[in-house]
Formats: structure tokens, sequence, C-alpha cells
């Protein structure tokens, strides 16, 4: 009786083998074809990112110049801003000249330098 328990547990063993092997068959097709699935997304994202690449250089020329308009603007501003703080002065002189305060001196503001 021992030897039949041997005989049947080898070929239990074999059959577990067996099925093990084909569910590893099973696993690592399905892993190939995973990869291939995730090779060709990543070819996708390169191609995007090839695009995206290709259009900022493209228009990387023109952010430049609309950072020269918003600068002119800002110094057209600042030139305003200059010319009414000179406005008001004038008349902060008038104001205190006729009630006899004296007016300390008010230091002046430093342009910014474009980038």
């Amino acid at each position: 009786m021992a030897g039949k328990k041997k005989g049947a547990s080898k070929v239990d063993v074999n059959e577990a083998l067996l099925e093990n092997f084909v569910s590893l068959q099973k696993v690592l097709t399905n892993l190939t074809l995973r990869f291939e699935e995730l090779s060709g997304n990543m070819g996708r994202l390169l191609e995007l990112f090839e695009i995206s690449a290709k259009s900022f250089a493209d228009k990387g020329a023109s952010p430049a110049s609309v950072d020269q308009e918003f600068l002119k603007k800002l110094d057209s501003l600042l030139d305003q801003n200059k010319t009414i703080s000179k406005g008001i002065m004038m008349m902060e002189d008038r104001i205190r000249g006729r009630g006899g305060v004296p007016r300390q001196e008010v230091q002046g503001f430093r342009r910014p330098i474009p980038r």
C-alpha cells in the first residue's frame, strides 16, 4: 500500500507541476501583451511630447513680444504715476505755502529695470 501512495503522489505532483506550468505560461503571455500595450502607449506619449515641444518652440518668439508690449504699458503707467505725483506735490506745496507748514522732501523712487 505504501507503493501505491508514492505512485499516486507522483502523479499528483506531476499534474500540479503541469497545471502550474500552464498557469505560468498564461501569466507570461498576459504580461507580454501588457508590455506591448505599454510600449505603444509610451510611443504615443513621446509623439505628444514632440508635438508639444514643436508647438512651444514655434510660439516661443511671440511671448517675448507680449512681454515687450506689457513693459511698454507698464513704463507708460509709471510715467503717468510720476506726473500725478508731481501734481499732488505741487498742490501740497501751494496748500502748505498758505498754512506756513514746511514741507519735507520726498525721495523719488527708482524705475524698475526691464528684463
